[in-house]
């Protein structure tokens, strides 16, 4: 495959908008189809674009931790009883995942595609006002327990493996460089290449924008199905009517699942729901962003005040959120912090895309040539955007791809 094809991108989020802006750059002619550019997962997140992401959620013993997770709707990782049976066969390939040998492979291929992550987006970014968006310094991992601190270990020694960077902090270490946290933080590990967005929507308006301006096209529709034909896809079908198609790259997030199926390939993707407190007057807030290794969630200080994401709740795309996850939230940054100022918080969930083995599906349907897949990021979404954007400019230009795509194909299940 070589020259200018006609592609149309199904999803605007950060990985849709970061393949639409490297699709144009290759001179392909693109339309991104997506009702809200940037209001899913892209908006609600920790903003983290990580230089450490190559642990795997499931890790050997997360079974023994599957009680807890019924048991207690407030914990970090939880599932909704009523949603049970619909994710028990995604249960089972999540505790399979979980093997020694296969978090291993994960964490390989994990690796593999984040290392370049920051270089990708300084690469798409240059030059435009998107770069403005993306703030050096590096991020905090803290803990308060000892016990915490220990059990973290497992994850360090694994990323030392895979030979990402970090630093040791304890006792006034850890305050000496953010002023910020409560005395009762004991330990800390510093990730200083990790960058982070303090307004991840912002910054894929802002790669939308230049997308525009290099002559791509938004259109502002919901997709409702696609047409294929036995040499590939042949109409998108939206809320405003139906398109052709030559080239379509799937990048629809937590709603890939159904017209993944209907392109070629049935993956195991459900969805991660991930709560976010804003706290536009918090007082005074850490100079770098936090992740709390006691509570697993992130404190990320913003021009608009702090935000604190994270938790894992598992029940679908259909049930109505649980802000109670939300206001616990602010429970735990008031023991990281010390205090802070909760005045006016707002509360918001988002859906994270998310597959039993941590891996995203990246590369062509297994079945249609002209379909791309590029869903499925889980935590890592805003971190492997642009590296993920740059396989796909890559694969549907015919060029060899700067990693190797095969431990993200789309049936390795």
């Amino acid at each position: 495959m070589s020259g200018s094809r006609q592609v149309t991108i199904i999803g605007g989020g950060i990985v849709g908008i970061c393949c639409a802006l490297a699709l144009r750059r290759d001179g392909h002619a693109v339309t991104v189809l997506d009702p809200t550019p940037g209001d899913g997962a892209s908006k609600s997140n920790a903003g983290f674009i990580s230089s450490g992401s190559c642990v795997p959620i499931a890790t050997p013993g997360i079974v023994q931790r599957v009680p807890k997770m019924l048991l207690d709707p407030l914990a970090p990782l939880a599932i909704r009883w009523s949603y049970l049976p619909w994710i028990a066969p995604w249960l089972v390939r999540f505790v399979r995942a979980s093997a020694p040998a296969r978090v291993e492979a994960a964490s390989v291929a994990l690796n593999e595609l984040t290392a370049i992550a920051r270089d990708c987006y300084a690469s798409l970014t240059a030059g435009t006002p998107a770069a403005e968006h993306i703030r050096t310094g590096g991020v905090l991992y803290v803990y308060q327990s000892d016990a915490s601190f220990a059990g973290a270990e497992w994850g360090l020694e694994l990323r030392r493996r895979r030979g990402v960077r970090f630093e040791l902090l304890h006792g006034a270490e850890v305050r000496d460089l953010e002023p910020a946290l409560a005395p009762s933080v004991r330990h800390a590990v510093f990730y200083r290449e990790t960058k982070f967005a303090p307004d991840p929507r912002a910054l894929v308006l802002a790669l939308a924008e230049e997308f525009t301006r290099l002559g791509g096209t938004v259109v502002r529709e919901a997709v409702t199905d696609v047409t294929v034909r036995p040499d590939g896809p042949h109409a998108v079908d939206t809320t405003g009517g139906r398109r052709e198609a030559e080239v379509v790259v799937l990048a629809a997030g937590a709603w890939s699942r159904r017209l993944a199926a209907r392109l070629g390939a049935r993956v195991p993707l459900d969805t991660e729901r991930g709560y976010v407190a804003m706290l536009p007057h918090p007082g005074a807030p850490p100079r770098l962003p936090v992740l709390s290794g006691d509570y697993s969630f992130a404190i990320t200080p913003t021009d608009a005040g702090l935000r604190l994401s994270g938790t894992v709740e598992l029940a679908g795309l259909q049930a109505p959120p649980n802000y109670a996850r939300a206001r616990k939230l602010i429970d735990g940054a008031m023991r990281v912090l010390g205090s802070i100022d909760p005045t006016d918080a707002t509360y918001a969930m988002a859906f994270r895309p998310s597959m039993p083995d941590s891996l995203p599906v990246i590369g062509p349907s297994p079945r249609c040539p002209s379909v791309f897949f590029a869903f499925g990021h889980g935590h890592i979404g805003l971190t492997c955007g642009a590296v993920t954007g740059q396989l796909v400019a890559e694969m549907v230009g015919g060029r060899p791809t700067t990693i190797d795509v095969a431990p993200f194909r789309a049936d390795r299940f």
